[in-house]
């Protein structure tokens, strides 16, 4: 895969609050923190301006905090850091579309809503995954959903096989482990990282069961979590 290049500016920022929690750091903290990933003190306040405007950044009390939206990113970053999984039962939860004749727009809304909630499409208007997750489902209270739990016919890892691309997945998920390993530049370390914790936001954290015998995800968690300790110290100034 191609080796992650650097960071905007803007992202260098985002990044940095994505990355940190809590979630929150004064102008001049990020400000001195993006210098450290050659971002020059002028360029990091216009991207700060921007950000906010785009809504991607919120103020509060002079410190700057994620938006609604990159909020919802972290959590679903951090669902795929920490442990999320409960004991597997072999039950999967199951979402069926049963309003058609919806606008485009809100069929693709519906499609990410369900993706962010780690399902998978098995055919058109049919979502499931195991039921393995402590995150609430919701998603159920959905008008144009039909939900429940259930416990398909078909072989387990077969189907988990067909809903997710787990050897591309895995392979891919080395391959960032590795760039990221060998990366000592800071701003190409911050876009191994970045690229490493959006790859995790794609895990479908399914049972153990079901994941091949080499799955690199609780590897990649933890150089993620390894990561975050050095943006913490960065964002203290140690």
């Amino acid at each position: 895969m191609p080796e992650p290049t650097p960071l905007s500016a803007r992202s260098v920022v985002l990044s940095l609050l994505l990355g940190s929690h809590p979630d929150r750091m004064s102008a001049a903290a990020l400000v001195r923190a993006a210098a450290h990933f050659a971002v020059p003190a002028p360029t990091a306040r216009v991207a700060l301006t921007r950000a906010v405007a785009a809504g991607d950044l919120r103020r509060e009390d002079g410190d700057y905090l994620l938006g609604e939206r990159l909020a919802a990113r972290q959590r679903r970053q951090d669902e795929a850091v920490l442990d999320a999984e409960r004991e597997w039962d072999g039950t999967w939860e199951v979402a069926v579309v049963v309003v058609t004749g919806r606008p485009g727009a809100e069929r693709a809304a519906l499609r990410d809503r369900l993706a962010s909630y780690r399902l998978a499409e098995l055919r058109e208007g049919v979502w499931l995954r195991p039921a393995n997750l402590r995150r609430p489902r919701g998603y159920a209270d959905d008008p144009v959903l039909a939900t429940a739990l259930a416990t398909p016919d078909a072989d387990p890892r077969t189907l988990a096989a067909g809903l997710w691309d787990l050897t591309g997945w895995a392979a891919t998920g080395r391959d960032l482990l590795a760039h990221l390993a060998a990366r000592h530049d800071p701003a190409l370390r911050l876009a191994a990282a970045a690229a490493l914790v959006r790859h995790l936001a794609t895990d479908p954290l399914l049972p153990r069961a079901l994941l091949p015998a080499d799955w690199p995800a609780q590897q990649m968690r933890e150089a993620y979590a390894a990561y975050q300790d050095e943006l913490r110290a960065l964002a203290i100034g140690r």
